[in-house]
């Protein structure tokens, strides 16, 4: 039986997790509660937040969450505040949400081009924005967000995802620069093709398995364990030198 790290530094730690009631994010709520960390966690989808939250509730500490739309930059303010109230002043935040809606080139509209970047890339900015000063006095964090190989492999079918997705390497490098000097650490984590529950019920077809078998290194599925053990070490005071970078948890595919 695998048995993995454990991080001190992450007990008792103020952690929010954005897009946390299902598929990765909530398998990042999981992992960081068995942390013993205090978690806050903001999504949509307010049953299956809910639901998350029966099922940890046995949790040394049991998460918080909050619905919020993530691209209503008003309403994911008053959630960070309403989290901050149960959990305290954050100190590690993971930028999760995301939709990975397929669409193409003739179909996509200024409208619809707005609402990919809002809902991928913008409120990634404005949740660091958000937590900044809690971080600041708490003598440093980490901002944690959340990438995809799909730009590097130049997949198609999704412009506006795989637009917003290289893009947030370089929010990533730009904050790393800014809140450097405030021992805040921002990275990003970048999986590749994840058996989620969605994605393998929406996407992953006969073609899908050959191009998993032909593209990654590593011939198991990649899970969403596995990009949780990266967040917990990227959370943790174990990464004290690491920002700036790209960590790439996709079985050795890009």
């Amino acid at each position: 039986m695998t048995t993995f790290a454990r991080y001190p530094s992450l007990q008792d730690r103020a952690v929010l997790i954005t897009g946390g009631a299902t598929g990765i994010g909530a398998t990042l709520v999981g992992a960081f509660c068995e942390q013993g960390a205090r978690v806050g966690f903001v999504d949509i989808d307010a049953a299956a937040g809910h639901a998350l939250v029966a099922t940890l509730s046995g949790a040394r500490h049991a998460p918080a969450f909050v619905p919020a739309d993530v691209t209503d930059i008003a309403e994911l303010d008053r959630s960070i505040a309403a989290l901050r109230a149960h959990i305290g002043p954050i100190t590690a935040l993971l930028n999760n949400a995301a939709n990975d809606r397929r669409h193409q080139i003739a179909e996509t509209t200024p409208q619809s081009w707005d609402a990919g970047i809002a809902v991928n890339l913008k409120h990634q900015f404005f949740a660091a924005k958000n937590v900044l000063e809690d971080m600041k006095s708490a003598g440093g964090g980490s901002i944690v967000n959340f990438g995809s190989v799909s730009w590097k492999l130049k997949q198609g079918g999704m412009p506006v995802y795989t637009t917003s997705k290289s893009a947030v390497q370089g929010l990533t490098r730009s904050l790393a620069r800014d809140l450097g000097p405030f021992n805040i650490r921002v990275n990003t984590l970048v999986p590749g093709w994840v058996m989620t529950e969605k994605q393998v019920r929406l996407w992953l077809d006969d073609k899908g398995k050959e191009d998993i078998a032909r593209g990654q290194c590593l011939q198991q599925p990649l899970l969403p364990e596995h990009i949780a053990h990266m967040a917990l070490f990227l959370a943790a005071d174990d990464s004290a030198m690491c920002t700036a970078q790209d960590f790439i948890v996709d079985g050795g595919w890009v």
